[in-house]
């Protein structure tokens, strides 16, 4: 597989012109742009938008035909592959390699924004009045990217692709909201997921379920789940696993005959000590205070 390390390289082996800039490049795409037939990875961050008539975009693990206009974020070193593409409209990619960021405070924000994560189908859908947005945006950054760059342009080319990132998330969170499924919310299929897990007993047999396995269930990535679940409940999904165990826990210290510590490895603790500080945590009171006290808490 081909791992693309500097911009010129990437450039060249696809025919494009040479990048105006060793860390960053812009490439608008019409119906007869594409990144080749193959998969490869890179050092740089991709966000792209594109509308398209045919051909598959993958990275992750799926893939998706963008039928309609979306945004796509990749992080370095994440596989993408692009075969057969035809674009409906114009889209574009910026490529965005890590060093453009030293020294920048999107070095560290850009790391926030968990849609890097996601899998290639939770992509990002725009209204129109969004895509005309970020389409202002690509066109500040087209001016300064052409604009014979100064010592003023990185710092006015990050903070416009800060912006984009910012309004992306606003638009991921409308799309939460107003994301529709057949098997109903999120949290309540998640639950119902975590209700089998401890009632077949694998919490005895494989320990605490873990974020990556509750999303390999729902088919979301961890990243793109917790996100969703936060939205829906104010709690990510690492949060609600412990808020459903907490409940069972709470359950089994009134009425079981068994210890603090047979109770957390009842429940796929292997370490008490710790299922004890998460408890307090939760409830405000540890285990053993919680049994000795009357059923009414």
């Amino acid at each position: 597989m081909i791992h693309f390390s500097n911009l010129s390289e990437l450039h060249r082996t696809n025919n494009f012109a040479p990048p105006e800039n060793p860390l960053f490049s812009i490439i608008r795409c019409d119906k007869a742009c594409s990144i080749g037939d193959r998969a490869f990875t890179t050092d740089f961050y991709m966000i792209g938008f594109k509308k398209l008539k045919a051909g598959i975009f993958k990275y992750g693990r799926t893939e998706y035909d963008h039928q309609n206009g979306t945004m796509s974020f990749v992080r370095p070193r994440q596989i993408i592959q692009m075969t057969d593409l035809e674009f409906e409209e114009d889209g574009f990619l910026l490529f965005i390699h890590e060093d453009f960021l030293n020294g920048n405070v999107l070095h560290t924000d850009i790391k926030k924004y968990g849609f890097f994560d996601y899998e290639v189908n939770e992509a990002l859908h725009l209204s129109p009045k969004e895509e005309e947005i970020i389409w202002d945006l690509y066109r500040k950054i087209q001016i300064e990217y052409y604009n014979n760059q100064d010592e003023y342009s990185r710092n006015i080319i990050l903070a416009h692709i800060g912006s984009i990132l910012q309004y992306a998330q606003r638009f991921y969170n409308r799309q939460f909201i107003h994301r529709k499924t057949s098997l109903g919310k999120t949290v309540s299929r998640f639950n119902a997921i975590l209700a089998e897990y401890f009632s077949g007993g694998m919490l005895q047999e494989k320990g605490l379920p873990s974020v990556n396995y509750m999303a390999e269930q729902l088919h979301l990535s961890p990243r793109y789940l917790s996100d969703l679940l936060k939205q829906e409940t104010g709690k990510t999904a690492i949060d609600l696993i412990h808020i459903f165990l907490i409940s069972e826990a709470k359950n089994l210290l009134k009425t079981a005959d068994q210890s603090v510590a047979e109770i957390a490895y009842h429940l796929g603790f292997e370490n008490p000590p710790y299922f004890s500080r998460l408890f307090k945590k939760e409830v405000g009171v540890s285990p053993n205070q919680f049994k000795r006290q009357g059923s009414g808490m």
